[in-house]
């Protein structure tokens, strides 16, 4: 289960990801989903930890309940409506940065976020959900053993961020918390 710290820090990266890939078009929760799912692999990847979603395999990729809720929790703060930013989402945009500069590895996950946003936000949702179907998972007692996720079962986990070794992790400063707890209406 998810701390009050890392939702602060998965409801900001999410409007920021979200304000990273509007150009592209978010239509649905099957595109975002698969691209949250994306980022995170990728963080893990790198030996990092900024997103602390769950996912668990769907009939369309991955699909995480935490995202779900987070999305319906910003809608509620009138953070965005649908899959576009509102005003009172500026207020994160602004703040997000001063929570990155000059912290390394905070840095390192918004490049990363970044460059996952690039490559696949233009992908229309079943070129995405191809690319997610594409990605090969092994367990932590298996790493040789690696499986396509169109071969996994549908609601199989694939991912428990709590479970995962990192070498860094994004943080927020008390204040900053704070700071972006307000921002997004809390």
């Amino acid at each position: 289960m998810r701390k009050l710290h890392e939702m602060t820090i998965d409801r900001a990266l999410l409007v920021y990801v979200l304000h990273l890939a509007e150009p592209h078009g978010i239509n649905g929760d099957v595109k975002l989903q698969q691209l949250l799912f994306l980022c995170e692999l990728q963080l893990f990847a790198k030996g990092l930890k900024g997103l602390h979603f769950e996912f668990f395999r769907y009939a369309y990729g991955a699909f995480s309940k935490d995202l779900d809720n987070d999305l319906l929790a910003l809608r509620r703060r009138e953070r965005i409506e649908n899959f576009s930013l509102t005003d009172k989402a500026g207020e994160v945009l602004k703040i997000l940065p001063d929570a990155v500069e000059g912290v390394e590895v905070n840095e390192k996950v918004i490049e990363i976020l970044q460059a996952v946003t690039a490559t696949y936000a233009p992908q229309d949702s079943s070129a995405i959900v191809q690319s997610v179907e594409a990605v090969e998972i092994s367990s932590p007692d298996q790493p040789e053993f690696k499986l396509a996720m169109r071969d996994i079962s549908f609601h199989s986990t694939l991912l428990v961020p709590s479970r995962i070794d990192v070498q860094s992790e994004f943080t927020l400063a008390p204040k900053m918390q704070a700071r972006l707890n307000a921002a997004l209406g809390y």
